[in-house]
């Protein structure tokens, strides 16, 4: 999923100078070879900075590194096999650092020169910068070769340093490559240093430990002793305790630094973006009080433990709940309106309308009504004489649903979630901002303090979805509600199971059979009742033999005089002189859909193949009962429209999305897509002892 941009990042806009250090880790394969996928992403990120306008000076490690195996390879295969018994001594540093330096910079300029860029090598050690006129020669140096469009590149040269312990000589003026570049920072007036590591930056721990938080913002006095250092680098000098010592040294100095993964090929231009990634070090921290650190864990375990205790509730407890969040809807009525119209002028969209908090209300004292879903026996089986085992329903646990725009969804959801004992994080759209902050504030007022406030957490930005999604071990389930790019975005972001619809969308097939007054309105509801619904009519496919009737142009101009934008398959753009479609499958999400026309019924069926919602419209049963059967969608209606499929309109009261895939819940998700089984197993002291003395009798038993 994208990164949101991050506010306290604004001065990004500004940035011109920027310095990258690539660490060892990112430039060398596990076995010391070298990374020349992750380099050559490297080089065409800087190109594409280069090209921008952007002086980029780069500081690379892995010289050692890269000469140890290279040398190390060298004496294997000239050596005997007596030579090989004996024990191996470590070959020399500064012999290894003197032919990485060679096969390092070879290969950045062949990089580079593949994408017409120039590089040049400078290679310092720390006694150079004691020297004043050095310093002032490098400057100039350096200055030169930007205003050329050459991209520098630094190293230490570690072949002739008379440094013999960079961290027990650490008093020199820099003590490995993260200190060269924040020196380099400095004496270069930089506007950023971009550390690149192999991990996504600074976490509160060791990156393997999942505990372990990403900090976005370091804050000195917040971060220095709350931070536990894992292992350092598994090659080179530093690691994060020296990346960190580095930045901490520059942004002191007034130079912003940035540490971020190396790994990931577009991570320097979206932190140039502004985009929240890595981990941030700035001067003015401390005063970006504003600027919380996201607590995506502490948010998802306290919701967790609020299920719990709603669980733990007789069902007329849970059900008095929702009566009661129904009442406070009624209730703040007018202040509910008031942030939603303030929504409404600022998105300039339609807002609530007067009957909505009503229909809101009713909607979540029909689901407080309804049959306790939570610890229902679905089967029941004696396994033995005495032994008992009952199938029952379960909630999930944590619920994380994304959805955009009509904040009315933050009531269905909540509604949804307490009725099925799951906790649950909401994030809205920006569009009702408002709106959702002022109906989850009454929500949680309204539950008792014995489950907590937290069962229902609020997400305020985008920027605390990447890490919500890293959450497998403390959120059950993601259902996103929104556009197809969304769902894909968050399917291919986490590891936790979604449900939703990145797949399929909305057919209406009119057969040859039809009748055509039914026809048209059916396929004018589909489409224009509500463009932007997942339920909306997207494609609409046309029995052939109605192009002779007349039919076709009918409801054609019924689409046009609606406003509908049309476009075209192979057939009908050329038939009806209308743009071409680029996709069968486009989700519009507003007053436009593709037309086709197809030969019969199986073609229709062919064209559909995977959806979300399906309608036919034809009076031939038979034919009908043959689209019914074998339309592999979600849901699959015969003579109605596609706005149904909707959980309020199913009967579930409300829904939480609705899901394409086929395993968990399919179709709109209502209470019971919430839910999972287990088994409660009753007996009188039975022991298994190989199965000797049991007799199973696997007989099905009254519910």
């Amino acid at each position: 999923m994208e990164s949101a941009v991050d506010r306290s990042r604004g001065f990004m806009k500004d940035v011109k100078r920027v310095i990258i250090k690539v660490g060892t880790a990112v430039v060398t394969r596990e076995e010391g070879r070298l990374a020349v996928g992750r380099l050559g992403a490297l080089c065409e990120q800087i190109k594409q900075l280069n090209s921008l306008g952007y002086d980029i000076i780069l500081v690379s490690s892995g010289a050692v590194g890269i000469g140890r195996q290279r040398l190390h390879f060298r004496k294997l295969i000239n050596s005997s096999f007596a030579d090989l018994q004996k024990p191996q001594l470590e070959l020399d540093g500064k012999a290894c650092a003197a032919v990485g330096q060679n096969s390092l910079m070879a290969l950045y300029d062949t990089l580079f020169t593949q994408l017409d860029v120039t590089s040049a090598q400078l290679l310092v050690t720390d006694n150079d910068f004691r020297d004043k006129d050095f310093r002032k020669q490098l400057t100039e140096t350096v200055k030169s070769l930007l205003a050329l469009k050459v991209i520098p590149v630094f190293n230490e040269n570690d072949a002739v340093s008379t440094r013999k312990a960079p961290y027990e000589d650490s008093s020199g003026i820099f003590w490995d490559n993260d200190s060269l570049s924040a020196l380099l920072a400095l004496e270069l007036k930089a506007d950023l240093l971009v550390l690149l590591s192999d991990v996504e930056g600074l976490y509160s721990g060791p990156p393997s430990d999942p505990h372990s938080k990403l900090i976005y913002t370091y804050n000195k006095e917040k971060h220095q002793n709350e931070i536990t250092f894992g292992d350092k680098s598994r090659v080179g000098r530093g690691g994060m305790t020296a990346k960190v010592k580095a930045a901490v040294h520059a942004a002191e100095a007034g130079i912003p630094v940035v540490i971020t993964s190396g790994f990931a090929p577009e991570n320097i231009i979206n932190v140039l973006q502004g985009q929240r990634i890595g981990t941030l070090f700035h001067k003015d921290a401390h005063e970006w009080a504003q600027v919380k650190e996201v607590d995506a864990r502490e948010m998802a375990v306290a919701a967790r433990e609020c299920s719990r205790r709603l669980q733990a509730l007789s069902s007329e407890e849970r059900k008095q709940i929702l009566l009661k969040i129904a009442d406070a809807l009624e209730a703040n009525e007018k202040i509910i309106r008031i942030e939603n119209e303030a929504d409404v002028t600022a998105a300039q969209e339609a807002g609530y309308e007067k009957s909505l908090i009503a229909s809101l209300a009713n909607n979540m004292r029909i689901i407080a009504n309804m049959e306790d879903p939570i610890g229902r026996v679905l089967k029941r089986t004696e396994l033995s004489n005495g032994l008992i085992l009952e199938k029952t329903s379960s909630p999930l646990g944590v619920l994380l649903i994304v959805f955009e725009s009509r904040p009315d969804a933050l009531v269905q959801i909540a509604s949804l979630a307490i009725r099925s004992g799951n906790g649950l994080l909401l994030k809205g759209g920006k569009e009702a901002k408002r709106s959702n902050a002022i109906l989850h504030k009454v929500i949680i007022e309204a539950i008792p303090d014995n489950v907590g406030g937290k069962l229902i957490g609020l997400v305020t930005s985008r920027e605390e979805i990447p890490e919500l999604l890293k959450l497998d071990d403390v959120i059950d389930l993601v259902i996103p509600r929104g556009s197809n790019k969304l769902v894909s975005q968050i399917k291919s972001s986490t590891k936790i199971p979604v449900l939703g619809h990145a797949d399929g969308i909305c057919h209406v097939y009119v057969d040859k059979s039809a009748n055509v007054e039914m026809a048209k309105r059916i396929v004018l509801d589909a489409k224009v009742d509500y463009p932007a619904a997942c339920n909306a009519m997207e494609t609409l496919l046309i029995h052939k033999d109605l192009i002779e009737k007349g039919w076709l142009n009918e409801i054609i101009l019924d689409l046009r005089t609606e406003g509908v934008i049309l476009y075209g398959g192979p057939v009908a753009s050329s038939l009806l002189n209308i743009p071409q479609a680029h996709s069968f499958h486009h989700e519009y999400s507003s007053l436009a859909c593709t037309v086709e026309i197809v030969d019969d019924v199986y073609a229709a069926i062919d064209h559909i193949n995977l959806a979300h919602t399906d309608s036919i419209v034809a009076e031939d049963n038979e034919v009908a009962n043959v689209f019914l059967r074998q339309v592999d969608s979600a849901a699959v209606f015969h003579n109605a429209s596609t706005r149904f499929s909707d959980g309020a309109r199913f009967g579930l009261g409300a829904e939480v999305g609705i899901s394409t895939s086929r395993i968990h819940a399919r179709g709109p998700v209502g209470v019971e897509g919430l839910l999972t089984t287990r088994w409660i197993l009753k007996g009188r002291g039975q022991v298994v002892d190989g199965d000797r003395g049991v007799v199973y009798t696997h007989k099905d038993l009254a519910i």
